[in-house]
């Protein structure tokens, strides 16, 4: 006669390895979804920066002068760099989402071409903005 505990145990949860999961295919619909919400966090989190270059710059003229000083740093423009990034990506990524909701691209070959497109004007976008930076 079987234990009734040994039978519990073998239709109970399994706990999956989180290794594990980085093995699961994702398709690139969702890798772009994913980084999209990425993407807004770090733009929440940079705009602080963005808000006190703005600050210094409309405080007087001294202020914008040091600003300028600031902005020449190398990470200073790592900063603006990410922030940039960030703002492109999810902008580009947005207006994905947008045309999805208003049931564009919806299919899964049409999302494929939507997030291949997003990831190349993203691309695109970025380093024109490091470009522009450097």
């Amino acid at each position: 006669m079987k234990d009734s505990r040994s039978v519990l145990r073998k239709q109970g949860p399994t706990n999956i390895d989180v290794l594990s999961i980085l093995s699961y295919y994702l398709p690139l619909p969702g890798i772009i979804s994913i980084l999209h919400r990425i993407s807004g966090v770090i733009v929440f989190l940079l705009l602080p920066l963005l808000l006190w270059l703005l600050q210094a710059s409309l405080a007087s003229p001294e202020s914008f002068s040091s600003l300028q000083a600031c902005i020449q740093h190398p990470f200073t423009k790592l900063l603006l760099w990410a922030l940039l990034s960030g703002l492109f990506f999810h902008l580009t990524a947005g207006v994905r989402h947008l045309l999805m909701d208003a049931g564009i691209g919806e299919t899964i070959s049409s999302a494929q071409v939507a997030a291949k497109i997003t990831l190349v004007i993203s691309i695109l976008l970025i380093v024109g903005a490091g470009v522009w930076l450097w």
